[in-house]
């Protein structure tokens, strides 16, 4: 189908493309256009502006500041598995980067565009959550910092507002105990069930993300206080894991009941933990 029409502004800095979502109703940002442009298409959503922020300077690098690591907005998926300084400190993302779609999605999609459209099924929220991110949001008053525990509010809905933008990631850098273990739709290769972890060995705590459980993405909180400060063995991996969807309401359609999303959060849980122990 073809959308229905709307104006186009292509920005070349940030604050050019904020005021511009500022001063326009109903205006919509576009980055690698993965889930807006076929939402457009089918006319499941039909803003009256399009603002094009694919050519804003420095929004695509990946680069360590402050002893974090900062990702922008635009990174494709691509140019995040293939980051020598990823590889090297925050292995969690090149992991999760080769798992998300095909070649064309990961050289055209961005990390900002996916956490920003916010679908339950995709596979950075896992990571972020994992990680314990810090996201940088641009508005009119200036820039502003979410912590990835309050950036996800409901489906498909996040602490940015109508005329926000989401400009940068910030991960801290890790050990290489970490995984990323999914069960994939498979004609999309959307997540029914990921878990991320990051593993500290040495003080016997995980931090676990999961994602195409439920309506958004959580960490297994549970999961992590039965941990906390126990010995990392099979047994209490194995015991940890089976909380996985406690406190979440699964979700069910067509691909899997909800009972079996919670069985699959469970023994992705085990099985991310358990390969992420088997590493150093």
């Amino acid at each position: 189908m073809i959308p229905a029409t709307f104006d186009y502004f292509r920005p070349h800095t940030l604050d050019e493309a904020v005021s511009l979502l500022t001063n326009h109703e109903d205006a919509k940002v576009l980055a690698g256009g993965h889930s807006l442009i076929p939402a457009m298409k089918l006319r499941l959503a039909q803003p009256k502006t399009i603002i094009d922020i694919s050519r804003v300077a420095d929004l695509s690098d990946v680069r360590e500041q402050d002893g974090r690591i900062v990702i922008g907005a635009l990174a494709s998926h691509y140019e995040i598995e293939s980051a020598a300084l990823l590889r090297d400190k925050c292995p969690l993302l090149s992991e999760v980067a080769p798992q998300i779609g095909d070649v064309q999605v990961r050289n055209k999609g961005t990390i900002g565009g996916s956490l920003v459209h916010a679908d339950p099924a995709s596979d950075w929220p896992a990571a972020i959550l994992a990680l314990d991110a810090e996201l940088t949001i641009a508005g009119a008053n200036g820039r502003r910092t979410v912590r990835a525990t309050d950036f996800f509010v409901e489906m498909m809905q996040t602490a940015v507002k109508s005329n926000e933008i989401l400009c940068e990631i910030r991960v801290p850098t890790t050990a290489k105990s970490v995984a990323y273990v999914k069960s994939a739709q498979k004609a999309s290769g959307f997540a029914i069930a990921g878990v991320a972890t990051v593993v500290d060995k040495a003080r016997r705590t995980a931090s676990i993300g999961i994602s195409g459980v439920a309506a958004k993405p959580y960490r297994a909180a549970a999961v992590e206080l039965a941990l906390g400060g126990n010995a990392l063995t099979i047994e209490t991996v194995a015991t940890a894991a089976a909380k996985a969807a406690e406190g979440v309401d699964p979700l069910g359609d067509i691909h899997a009941s909800a009972e079996f999303r919670a069985h699959l959060a469970q023994v992705n849980t085990r099985r991310a933990l358990e390969l992420a122990l088997s590493r150093t």
